[in-house]
């Protein structure tokens, strides 16, 4: 054993940089190559078909069965000219990640052989075990009927050998059972109701899209090592390691040179996506060591989350190929930087505007006040609800942690345009503000706002919810987040609030006021009202904490707690108002969320009183009968035996003091498992059990520091965190 951990390093440390095969041409070439898209549609289906599928992509219109078997054909020709032999429906359970049961297309013949058949009824609906998923209740172990059912807005794509069709995954009474059902549902409430507002200024406006650019940090660390971590294997994150000497500190690892066998992973990994369609465009060294992110160009929120959930079992497999593996968990590491998910959101029309973008006229610039201030109207409402959407047992630990969003909710919009708001509410009815070139504020008729920079603001990194200039970015996302979740909340509840806005309006005007002037009056009284939520500062500062709370912004720390703000009566009605959710899938999600809490601190509290009695306390007795034995022999040759002596003290009282806790954490856990409440379950795990994790870990990084490093079986922090 005293070699295991060395004979892991030396195998980390002479891996070499994997050989890709280099793609041939260029990526325009090969974009999309494994993606049953507008290309291979109009090869593979008919005219009439693939008007037919056009119609219900663009504008719902359904299809008939005839149409159905047609697509099914033209898409089982392609799978299979490009190697697939299987076909899946692929969908998002709320387990956290995808879901996949493989048919093959070859069916007997009942003549002694096979052929590859898929017909429309295959490729629109099928059967999965829905009693073998989590459902918070809605069904039942004895109750196994489910269905996923084609989403044809995603488009089909071949991972390996299978076709992969995105699905949506709803309960036999026709709950949602998935993540996403109810972004398809959020992304229509907004449309709807933007697309409402729209016509205020542009009558020509028919739909509203919501976009999303996500930001993905990762880590990763050499296959090796990590098998030789069971913290690491079982729960993605180390529940003990000191602090290597050096970590992050010298900050020159963020955007640094690209180690050889890490840019030889991101080549690969960028092949892969590209030929799945997924726009990748940007990589980089993150903050800590060994921390990177990969970024693509935005698209459509649905199509954006599709892929980011597709990234994600990518990545495991290219990192695999290149002797890695990949680490998601938002703080695997003590004392460097966690991994978030930046969110990127905007909305924009179907005539090509962004509507979370100034503009370069008038009208478009009061359109664009008028979204901005709905959209923090609507944070500033339910700031609860969207902390809630990405609070986690494993973004728990990252958020508020030094170097990502506090737990907090606020707005962050910069100078100018929290200048321009700023005078807007206090200004007369009749007048507004423009800029002239020295960026000083003019009064002018609400007609005149005039254009605004694009790169209105300075960046505030730690603000959960920030304006960039055109869009909207929401940092609290963590990096093993489905982003759906939290894009759920917002589109549901910017549609809600765009929903109350034009209602008033259109008050005003039927009680005679112009339009442009009942707009400017209801603004105007938004802006004051959500004040609250807009903060310009440090929000890691001790000072934000307590002014946030003087506020009366949602301060919880709790993740059990948090989650329950998704069963506030505000939520529920804002929810079903939106047709997003209904009263009982909420409370379905909730209890699933909060079981999932549970669980993952469960399996956490485990891992670390397994290895706290099985591994660290039987090495370090070992190292302390070592040094017994030295101490008595020198004491025999009449030499001074001190500095042993007092290091046998303090791990015996380190080992002691583990065994109490461990012992403790066991009986904590065993009396919250007898709790039948799920919701008082999980307080008890987080408030009860969790809190015994940390005093461990302490006193075994403190072993760590003193006990020979031969003795010492686990990689330590200086081998995990640098790949050379």
């Amino acid at each position: 054993m005293e070699l295991l951990r060395f004979k892991m390093v030396d195998a980390a440390l002479n891996h070499r940089a994997v050989e890709v095969e280099a793609p041939e041409g260029r990526p325009s070439d090969y974009f999309g190559e494994k993606v049953f898209g507008h290309k291979a549609m109009r090869k593979y289906l008919t005219k009439s078909t693939y008007e037919a599928l056009m119609q219900t992509i663009e504008n719902g219109t359904p299809f008939s069965r005839e149409v159905a078997d047609s697509i099914a054909a033209g898409m089982r020709q392609w799978a299979m000219e490009n190697g697939a032999d299987h076909y899946t429906h692929w969908f998002q359970p709320l387990t956290g990640g995808t879901a996949e049961k493989h048919d093959a297309f070859a069916e007997p013949d009942r003549k002694g052989g096979v052929l590859e058949e898929f017909s429309g009824k295959l490729l629109i609906q099928q059967e999965p075990d829905a009693s073998s998923f989590p459902s918070g209740g809605i069904r039942n172990t004895f109750e196994a009927r489910g269905y996923s059912a084609w989403d044809p807005t995603s488009p089909a794509f071949i991972v390996d050998t299978t076709l992969c069709i995105p699905t949506v995954f709803i309960a036999y009474t026709g709950e949602a059972l998935d993540y996403k059902t109810p972004l398809l549902r959020s992304i229509s409430a907004v449309d709807k109701a933007a697309t409402e507002v729209c016509r205020y200024f542009d009558k020509s406006v028919g739909r509203v899209f919501s976009y999303l650019g996500w930001e993905q940090e990762y880590f990763l660390v050499d296959e090796s090592l990590w098998a030789a971590r069971p913290d690491l294997v079982m729960t993605g994150r180390t529940l003990m390691g000191h602090e290597s000497a050096k970590n992050q500190q010298l900050e020159d690892h963020y955007f640094g040179a690209i180690p050889m066998r890490v840019l030889s992973f991101m080549r690969d990994l960028e092949y892969e996506c590209l030929k799945l369609g997924i726009p990748v465009k940007t990589r980089h060294n993150e903050v800590a060591p060994n921390q990177f992110e990969l970024a693509p160009v935005y698209e459509e929120a649905n199509l954006a989350n599709d892929h980011n959930q597709l990234l994600m079992t990518i990545m495991d497999k290219v990192a695999r190929r290149h002797s890695f593996r990949v680490l998601l968990h938002e703080k695997p590491f003590k004392g460097v930087n966690g991994s978030g998910k930046h969110n990127n959101w905007s909305l924009g029309t179907d005539t090509g505007v962004n509507l979370l973008g100034p503009g370069h006229t008038a009208i478009e610039n009061l359109q664009f006040i008028t979204f901005l201030v709905n959209v923090i109207s609507a944070v500033y409402k339910h700031n609860g609800l969207l902390k809630a959407s990405v609070m986690s047992a494993t973004n728990e630990h990252r958020l508020g942690a030094g170097e990502a969003p506090p737990a907090i909710i606020s707005t962050f919009l910069g100078a100018q345009i929290s200048a321009l708001l700023d005078k807007l509410e206090a200004s007369p009815s009749s007048e507004a503000i423009r800029f002239d070139a020295k960026n000083v504020f003019r009064m002018s008729g609400i007609s005149r706002i005039p254009s605004l920079l694009l790169d209105n603001t300075d960046r505030n990194r730690t603000s959960p919810f920030a304006f960039t200039g055109n869009r909207f970015e929401f940092r609290a996302v963590g990096a093993s987040d489905n982003c759906a979740e939290a894009m759920i909340v917002l589109n549901s509840a910017v549609a809600d609030e765009l929903a109350a806005f034009k209602c008033e309006v259109d008050t005003l005007i039927e009680g005679g006021a112009k339009k442009e002037k009942a707009i400017y009056e209801v603004l105007k009284r938004m802006i004051r009202s959500c004040k609250a939520i807009h903060f310009e500062g440090n929000g890691y500062s001790e000072e934000w904490r307590a002014e946030a709370l003087k506020r009366g912004l949602d301060c919880e720390t709790s993740t059990p707690v948090v989650l329950g703000r998704y069963l506030d009566k505000k939520s529920i009605e804002m929810f079903e108002r939106q047709g997003v959710y209904t009263a009982i899938e909420l409370e379905a999600r909730t209890e699933v969320k909060w079981e999932m809490y549970v669980k993952k601190i469960q399996i956490e509290a485990r891992v670390l009183g397994d290895l706290a009695m099985n591994n660290i306390v039987p090495l370090a007795s070992k190292y302390e009968a070592i040094l017994l034995d030295k101490a008595w022999k020198m004491k025999e040759l009449g030499l001074d035996a001190k500095a042993d002596i007092e290091l046998i003290r303090t791990i015996q009282e380190h080992t002691a003091a583990i065994q109490q806790l461990t012992s403790e954490m066991v009986e904590a856990r065993k009396v919250a498992n007898r709790i039948e409440s799920t919701y008082e379950r999980a307080l008890a795990y987080h408030d009860n059990v969790m809190s015994y994790l940390d005093p461990i870990r302490k006193h075994i990084d403190k072993l760590e520091e003193v006990v020979d490093d031969q003795l010492w079986t686990l990689p330590k922090y200086r081998e995990l965190l640098f790949i050379k």
